[in-house]
């Protein structure tokens, strides 16, 4: 489990989105519906429901597919899961930062975190399919 590197993509992506909890995605003034105010505010994963349960689900589905290195077919499907999940992580958050007052705002550093996740992911879908194509053919060497 431990030697393939699709373990070590898997655990780097799930790290990345627990990280999303608690760093800044972006800070700026937000337009207050309403209201002629703007008030400074930064925004998280944990800012929103959607967000929090998709981040949420998104490192949970990465952990929970490390240790499914015995059954490839269902961690390849678990992580093709935790990839859907994490863009639609990204989507949710393009969609809460326009909320904010347009050029007044900075992105953080959850905001490369949370553009590395999807990355991470692919890299184990392909490690987790180079572990299947090597053991159909030692399967056709026997």
């Amino acid at each position: 489990m431990i030697q393939r590197i699709q373990t070590l993509w898997l655990l780097l992506a799930a790290v990345a989105a627990f990280l999303t909890l608690k760093l800044f995605f972006y800070t700026g003034n937000i337009i207050q519906e309403g209201m002629a105010m703007k008030q400074f505010t930064a925004l998280t994963a944990q800012s929103s429901i959607p967000l929090l349960i998709s981040t949420v689900a998104t490192g949970l589905t990465a952990l929970i597919a490390i240790f499914l290195f015995k059954d490839r077919k269902l961690q390849q499907k678990l992580v093709l899961a935790s990839l859907v999940l994490s863009i639609l992580d990204l989507l949710l958050f393009y969609l809460q930062t326009k909320k904010f007052v347009p050029g007044e705002g900075n992105y953080g550093i959850s905001a490369l975190v949370a553009l590395i996740i999807p990355i991470l992911l692919i890299l184990a879908m392909r490690g987790i399919y180079r572990d299947q194509k090597l053991v159909k053919s030692l399967d056709r060497l026997r």
